[in-house]
């Protein structure tokens, strides 16, 4: 997939794992301290924003739109479904 996107989209890719890695490194566990500043938190949120809608705005203009990340467990809306499983379900006129 890299290989596909243009070197602007390569950087907004990189930007993005490499923010949502710090923030995922520094976030302390429930009840303590966030190392972070208000601020830092704030200014960490608007890049992820600007990131987001400036990869939404090359995908759009590439007709890519529409893609959104999702947790693996999360419903899709197109199940995928094996050939093998896969029956008739009365005989067709080919039989």
């Amino acid at each position: 997939m890299m290989s596909e996107l243009s070197k602007e989209q390569q950087i907004l890719v990189a930007m993005r794992k490499t923010l949502a890695a710090i923030v995922k490194d520094v976030t302390p566990p429930p009840g303590m301290k966030h190392p972070l500043s208000e601020n830092t938190i704030g200014d960490v949120r608007a890049c992820l924003s600007l990131i987001a809608a400036r990869e939404k705005e090359l995908a759009d203009t590439q007709g890519r739109g529409g893609e959104r990340p999702y947790y693996t467990d999360q419903p899709q809306a197109a199940q995928v479904v094996p050939i093998a499983g896969i029956r008739r379900s009365g005989k067709s006129s080919g039989d």
